[in-house]
């Protein structure tokens, strides 16, 4: 998954680095307490010991998940652009070109990768925040409302649920005129890392 500049807010990806492809525990190999008590600055302490949302911390460890998870090879392949992230939401944008079916549209297949993809980066962000862990899909399904066969198509992730062990996104795909073109539902299961 590409991933754009970081806006001010500091919710937008940030660029690609060499990191594994695989999310990590939160925190790095300097981190020797690791989520089970390790406080942010000044001795804050977040949801399951980690450090307190909103926290520089928290925000560089979100940055490293968004790494990490921007490198996966089936994003990359599909041309996915990660262009917004947090536990609450994901925005990302996909060519339609290169993904489509014999008969020329948009393959139903693709919208469903973009769709998990978004869901998995937002949940994972959460997971990172609440456990100290990652998220894995557990089940998707989709609505496929209309065709599309040429542009890019932008897929917004909200978070319906975000509890201690699972969390739901609904995935709303539109094309460059606004126009629904798939909702989805991805429910992830939170692991601890």
């Amino acid at each position: 998954m590409h991933s754009a500049d970081p806006d001010a807010s500091g919710n937008a990806a940030p660029p690609l680095s060499d990191a594994p492809d695989r999310p990590a525990a939160s925190g790095g190999s300097d981190d020797a307490g690791g989520s089970s008590g390790a406080s942010g600055p000044g001795g804050d302490s977040g949801p399951g010991g980690g450090p307190a949302p909103g926290s520089a911390e928290a925000r560089a460890r979100l940055a490293e998940a968004v790494q990490r998870m921007s490198r996966a090879a089936l994003t990359d392949r599909m041309g996915i652009t990660l262009l917004e992230a947090s536990p609450e939401r994901a925005v990302g944008t996909m060519p339609v070109e290169g993904n489509t079916q014999p008969m020329g549209l948009l393959h139903g297949g693709a919208s469903c990768v973009l769709a998990e993809s978004l869901g998995s980066v937002a949940a994972t962000l959460h997971a990172m925040e609440t456990i100290g862990g990652y998220a894995v899909g557990l089940e998707i399904s989709a609505t496929h409302h209309r065709s599309v066969t040429a542009g890019t198509v932008t897929g917004v992730a909200t978070a319906i649920h975000r509890g201690r062990t699972v969390a739901t996104y609904e995935i709303v795909i539109t094309d460059e005129s606004g126009q629904r073109v798939c909702t989805a539902r991805l429910t992830c299961v939170l692991r601890r890392a």
